[in-house]
């Protein structure tokens, strides 16, 4: 079967959506929702999640461009279309290398809008300049206005590695959204959209009515596609995909829940699949993991491949408590909020009691998506034809049981970490442990790190359909192979597989600091 509907792959633009008769899944009953008041509002989602198309969406329809609704919730709903000034300012598209680059961003936003306001030449400073168009376009057309915010963030987000350049960025949009309070009387509706809230920056410090719906159950579906709208809008692209892949419909549903669902935005939302994801998957008629293609700032990746940060935990085991959620402070150095926000984590439990979210990875996508960027910190040449790592034949041997030549390739693979690669803090059995670790899971091999029993905790266990291993690590310069296999039997590390039907295996680990590499194995 195929599908000849045209999908709107990186369109972001509503009107452009509409005229080109794209597929389009209906959210401006949202809209809707949002006019119940007058607040200014924020929301927070991961980059590609369709943030710029509603806000384009909201644009036309503060325009009054009633034509593009027709047959959409909202034209079912608007009985007015009343049209108002809209001041749209859009953060999304350019790079910020340096302070030069930021300016023009926001000079050319703002010209653009003088082009179609006017605007009085005594106005210099981009806060003044703001103002002046608020006013003259409230003046020419007798109506509050509308100002729609794309990306706020991203300059400081993209500037977060730069702390100099990021802290004068910081002071122009500090005094620019502060705008937005002091023209409250002049304005019917603000929006704004990105991925985090900076604390530093007024927006959030000054404005205090601002209604942040990051975390609101009834906007969880604003962004995104819930798996109600996957089945009533994209059966044909379901259909076609499971007939190019040889799979049933069910099972070509199956796995795109598996690849791309799992995000959540509230207490207790619905499921929601990333977007993007989703229509190039249907576009291409192939599972990949196309978000990483445009993903989330490197910075986030190199800070944590650098700080010794237990990587392992973040499998459902991460807690936050609600206040830090969706609020990022940069001095704390704390990278979990900017993980959820980013698209990285995502809600998996929420407690009551202590008022505090549980976070994990929502899907294969972004998992493995994230761990591959990781290890890619310390040896880029991993996944490349280059490599000199087979994951095939890594696999293989692991299957057959065949652990001494597994570790020898393990040990070649350490070997192509770069000396300078690992910071001199991380040069510690944890490290090891972790790029273990995340070996063995980009290889979709079984493995849990830091296993506990009566006696003490297991550094790995690694499963496959025949066999397990336990693995105890040691670093040469405290202890030795020997060592590591004499704590596995001592403390009863293999007890609890014994009654399996699998071949057991124990392996004790010598690290080398000196030579920052797999040294020795002994194996029972």
């Amino acid at each position: 079967m195929n599908t000849t509907r045209k999908l709107p792959i990186g369109v972001q633009d509503f009107k452009k959506l509409r005229e080109g008769n794209n597929v389009y899944v209906d959210k401006t009953m949202h809209i809707y929702r949002l006019l119940r008041n007058d607040a200014p509002y924020f929301l927070g989602r991961p980059r590609r999640f369709g943030k710029s198309l509603f806000l384009s969406t909201l644009r036309y329809y503060f325009e009054g461009e009633k034509q593009l609704f027709e047959g959409l919730k909202i034209s079912e709903l608007e009985k007015e279309w009343i049209k108002y000034p809209v001041l749209f300012i859009d953060f999304n598209r350019e790079s910020y290398i340096d302070l030069d680059s930021f300016n023009a961003v926001l000079d050319t936003n703002l010209r653009h809008l003088e082009k179609v306001w006017g605007k009085d030449e005594a106005d210099k400073t981009p806060a003044s300049r703001l103002i002046g168009l608020i006013h003259t376009a409230y003046e020419k057309t007798g109506q509050r206005v509308v100002v729609l915010i794309d990306e706020y963030d991203k300059p400081l987000i993209s500037t977060m590695d730069k702390p100099d350049l990021n802290k004068d960025i910081r002071t122009i949009l500090k005094g620019f959204y502060g705008v937005l309070k002091a023209e409250d009387v002049n304005l019917k509706f603000v929006f704004l959209t990105g991925v985090t809230k900076f604390s530093q920056v007024s927006v959030f410090s000054d404005l205090n009515h601002l209604t942040d719906i990051s975390l609101n159950k009834k906007f969880a579906e604003v962004c995104g596609i819930s798996e109600t709208e996957l089945l009533q809008n994209f059966q044909p692209e379901i259909q076609a995909l499971a007939e190019e892949n040889n799979l049933t419909y069910d099972e070509a549903f199956a796995k795109l829940k598996k690849f791309y669902d799992g995000y959540h935005f509230a207490k207790d939302s619905a499921d929601i699949y990333n977007p993007f994801s989703l229509l190039k998957t249907f576009e291409n008629l192939d599972f990949a993991y196309y978000w990483f293609e445009t993903g989330t700032p490197t910075f986030l990746v190199k800070h944590l491949a650098n700080t010794g940060f237990e990587i392992p935990i973040l499998e459902n085991n991460v807690t936050i408590d609600a206040n830090s959620l969706m609020d990022y402070r940069a001095e704390n150095e704390d990278y979990i909020p900017l993980l959820y926000q980013s698209g990285y984590l995502t809600i998996k439990e929420y407690d009551l009691e202590l008022d505090e979210y549980t976070l994990g990875f929502p899907n294969e996508e972004v998992k493995y998506g994230f761990l591959n960027q990781l290890l890619q910190q310390f040896t880029p040449s991993f996944g490349t034809s280059s490599s000199k790592f087979s994951a095939t034949g890594f696999i293989k041997l692991l299957r057959v049981g065949d652990i001494e030549s597994t570790m020898k390739m393990l040990k070649a693979y350490f070997a192509t970490i770069e000396y300078d690669a690992i910071p001199k803090k991380l040069q510690i059995e944890k490290f090891y442990q972790f790029v273990f670790w995340q070996l063995f899971t980009l290889m979709d091999q079984y493995i849990r790190t830091e296993v506990k029993n009566n006696k003490g905790r297991t550094d790995a266990v690694v499963k496959t359909a025949d066999y397990i291993f336990v693995f105890e690590f040691k670093m040469d310069d405290k202890a030795t192979a020997e060592d590591a296999l004499k704590q596995i039997n001592s403390n009863d590390y293999a007890i609890p597989y014994t009654a399996d039907h699998r071949k057991l295996v124990k392996i004790g680990v010598e690290f080398s600091k000196k030579e920052k590499g797999l040294k020795r194995w002994v194996i029972e």
